[in-house]
C-alpha cells in the first residue's frame, strides 16, 4: 500500500497482486491520528497489504523538510500500531506529476484537486514497485505476492 501523507488528506494506493502497478484509491480526509490510523488499518485489511510504502518529501537539494519529519514519524506510528514494515520514498514531484497528468486529462480544477493525492500515492508506490523489480533478488527472496 502507498500513502502520500499531507496535512489535510492522505492520499492511499495499492497494488495489484503480482507487485506490478499500483493504483489509486482515492485520499482519506484527516481525522486526527487516531482515525487516522483506524481508517488506514481497515484498508489494510481489507487490502490484505504486506507493507506500507510512504512518500517522504524532499527538497529538490535532497536535504529533508518539515514534512520529512512529519513523514518519517507517521512512519514510526503506523509500524508500531499497524505492526507492518513502512518503507520510506523519495515523494519529489510526485504531486507536481500527478497533476500534470490530470491536466492531460482535461479534469476540472475541482476534480484534479480531489484526485491529485491519490495519484501521487500510486506514484510513490509504483515507483518502490520499479525499484523492486530493477533489483536482483536477494537469496529467499520472493517477488509478488505468495
Amino acid at each position: 500500500m502507498g500513502l502520500d501523507l499531507g496535512v489535510k488528506t492522505i492520499g492511499v494506493a495499492v497494488s495489484d497482486p503480482g507487485r506490478s502497478f499500483a493504483s489509486s484509491l482515492g485520499v482519506i480526509r484527516r481525522r486526527g491520528t487516531e482515525a487516522d490510523l483506524e481508517r488506514l488499518a481497515a484498508l489494510v485489511r481489507e487490502h490484505e497489504a504486506a507493507l506500507i510504502v510512504l512518500g517522504l518529501p524532499l527538497h529538490l537539494s535532497g536535504k529533508e523538510s518539515e514534512g520529512s519529519r512529519r513523514s518519517r514519524e507517521f512512519a514510526r506510528v503506523l509500524e508500531q500500531r499497524l505492526g507492518l514494515e513502512v518503507v520510506l520514498v523519495d515523494e519529489s514531484l510526485t504531486t507536481r506529476d500527478a497533476e500534470n497528468v490530470l491536466l492531460e486529462a482535461n479534469l476540472s480544477r475541482r476534480k484534479r484537486k480531489r484526485a491529485v493525492d491519490g495519484l501521487a500515492a500510486a506514484f510513490i508506490l509504483q515507483s518502490y514497485l520499479n525499484e523492486l523489480r530493477e533489483r536482483p533478488a536477494g537469496p529467499g527472496e520472493i517477488r509478488g505476492r505468495e
